[in-house]
């Protein structure tokens, strides 16, 4: 079986994912889970350890990347009135997102429930990934600066950075799209 995780490419598509969430049982947590996932470009194994002290230090906290070790500034300045609703009645030590279990969601929790969304999608394509990927493909689309999204990545070239978030393919179809010859 091949892993052919891709991004969400439109806001229908963001906006489908978003109602299935919004019908969890844990749909509060699941659908700032994605917001925040969609918005920062975080990996998962990040995303499930934040607390809300890791959000509410600064307008742009820093946190320590689980892969990489390298600290990592967040930008979520505009996410800045769903972090207060959503955190106001959190301890600062709590996780953002709990696990009934207690601790944080695993990983692997929340790619059982995005298959479960990819499912009622018709979706073959949906990972832990697609919220990486996904912030990854509309930073790019608005702003074409690759370069600075393979800083924001930590990736070592713009070919891999275009090639994780789909692009390539898009922008060859748009290139061909009404490209024809001995006509």
């Amino acid at each position: 079986m091949s892993y052919n995780v891709q991004p969400l490419r439109t806001q229908q598509e963001i906006n489908d994912f978003l109602f299935c969430l919004r019908r969890n049982k844990n749909a509060d947590r699941d659908v700032f889970l994605f917001l925040i996932g969609i918005n920062s470009g975080l990996r998962m194994s990040d995303i499930v350890k934040l607390k809300k002290q890791d959000l509410i230090s600064s307008k742009n906290p820093r946190i320590a990347e689980k892969k990489t070790g390298k600290t990592r500034i967040l930008y979520l300045s505009s996410l800045q009135d769903l972090i207060q609703e959503y955190t106001k009645d959190l301890e600062p030590e709590d996780y953002l997102f709990p696990s009934t279990k207690g601790g944080h969601v695993e990983v692997n929790t929340v790619y059982q429930m995005f298959q479960k969304v990819a499912k009622l999608l018709g979706r073959d394509d949906i990972g832990t990934h697609t919220l990486r990927k996904t912030f990854g493909y509309h930073y790019y689309k608005k702003t074409k600066d690759v370069s600075i999204l393979m800083e924001i990545f930590g990736h070592s070239s713009e070919k891999i950075t275009k090639r994780y978030i789909g692009i390539n393919e898009d922008e060859i179809s748009e290139t061909l799209l009404n490209f024809r010859l001995g006509f």
